[in-house]
């Protein structure tokens, strides 16, 4: 049976994000997940363990099945992953977004970690101006994707630098830079780079709202064990962003890119259907990962965040259902993080997941003792009221694989 991960980043909500003290997930027309969950198996899982950050490259890295308590070394290396640098051991790589800031300075404050999601066409180039202008034999600028960028400390990992306690952007928009400016001016280097890369991108980037640099995440090199000597498959993942793209690389899975796919609510919802449907002509597990929901509960707007669910819905779920109806695939839909609308940032809440193939309807039962849900929804408090509980988000792949081959 082959199988396909469909995740719609940053879908769970809170109560009281839409009327009538609802979820966006509850307020979203999903009628093809709300079926599949009645005659599928849903519950809940953490995809977040203990004591780690809530952000997208742990909880996917959760989800792919790999223990990120084990093998998660920072965000900046899973997407210098997808970009196939090449990195010595010892050397340290950050994200870098392209933001802005009120002034950088202990005084600042966040004002867009996205800087208002600039675009790859208008971003690569003032990174690579500073690559040329800054760039030298201890820190070197990549350019990625929109605001999300690279850059690597060579050599880095050993010196005071790899113990920064930076707060991702996304985390502290509409807030003090104080505590973090107070971080970086523990390393004269990379505070001396901060405001070079200010006054560059003051006469480059003239036009955007792009002021300044932010780097995060940063740790080693990635490596992972490969993802068909674990779980016997060839897998493939499908995606927008670096750091999806990153983890199905280091596991050496097929990366699939797709053109017109933005990382936001206006995507290519059809090529990434496309794509999927073209790889499981020849292989068997498929992540197909949607970022629109997670950006528009950053952007803390609960409107769109419904419809960017109902989007997932009807143009992703609804037509690979469709296309595979009469095959042998199952599915697993599910979220790898909340992305709640008061917070504008992830927390570490379960996620719901479904499981579903074509013989869940028939069988009204899939071994272990789980019987199909009934369910009248997918939400999450419908989730939840199952009791079916993963408490460690790595073994959901591994669970679902025993349950398709018992």
């Amino acid at each position: 049976m082959k199988l396909l991960f469909l995740i719609a980043d940053g879908m769970g909500g809170w109560p009281g994000e839409m009327p009538g003290d609802k979820t966006c997930m509850e307020a979203a027309a999903t009628p093809n997940m709300d079926q599949m969950a009645a005659s599928g198996i849903v519950g809940v899982c953490q995809t977040i363990p203990e004591g780690m950050p809530p952000g997208s490259d742990v909880a996917n890295m959760s989800l792919l099945g790999f223990n990120p308590a084990k093998h998660h070394t920072g965000r900046g290396p899973i997407e210098a992953a997808a970009q196939g640098l090449a990195l010595d051991p010892d050397d340290l790589v950050w994200r870098m977004n392209l933001v802005s800031v009120s002034e950088l300075s202990p005084s600042g404050n966040m004002l867009d970690y996205s800087s208002g999601h600039i675009t790859t066409e208008v971003s690569a180039p003032l990174v690579r101006d500073l690559q040329e202008r800054l760039g030298d034999e201890t820190f070197q600028f990549y350019p990625g994707v929109q605001y999300r960028h690279l850059l690597v400390h060579k050599g880095g990992a050993v010196e005071s630098e790899a113990g920064l306690k930076i707060s991702p952007p996304h985390d502290i928009t509409g807030k003090s830079l104080h505590a973090d400016m107070r971080e970086f001016s523990r390393c004269a280097r990379m505070w001396d780079l901060l405001f070079l890369a200010e006054e560059r991108l003051t006469q480059t980037a003239k036009g955007t709202k792009a002021n300044s640099i932010w780097p995060w995440g940063q740790g080693r090199p990635l490596i992972l064990p490969g993802f068909k000597d674990n779980f016997g498959r060839v897998g493939a993942v499908i995606s927008a962003v670096d750091l999806v793209r990153g983890l199905g690389r280091a596991a050496g899975m097929e990366v699939i890119e797709v053109p017109g796919a933005t990382g936001l609510i206006e995507t290519n919802y059809q090529g990434k259907v496309d794509a999927a449907l073209k790889f499981l002509e020849h292989g068997d597990f498929a992540f197909v990962h949607l970022e629109g929901p997670d950006e528009c509960g950053h952007a803390g707007n609960a409107v769109e965040k419904t419809e960017a669910i109902a989007r997932f819905d009807a143009r992703i779920v609804a037509p690979l259902l469709e296309a595979l109806k009469d095959q042998d695939v199952a599915f697993v839909i599910t979220c790898d993080h909340f992305t709640p609308i008061v917070e504008k940032t992830h927390t570490p809440d379960a996620v719901p997941f479904l499981l579903w193939h074509p013989g869940c309807k028939a069988t009204n039962s899939l071994n272990s003792g789980c019987e199909t849900s009934g369910l009248t929804a997918f939400t999450e408090a419908q989730a939840r009221s199952t009791g079916l509980v993963l408490e460690a988000g790595h073994e959901l792949l591994h669970w679902v694989l025993r349950q398709l081959e018992a």
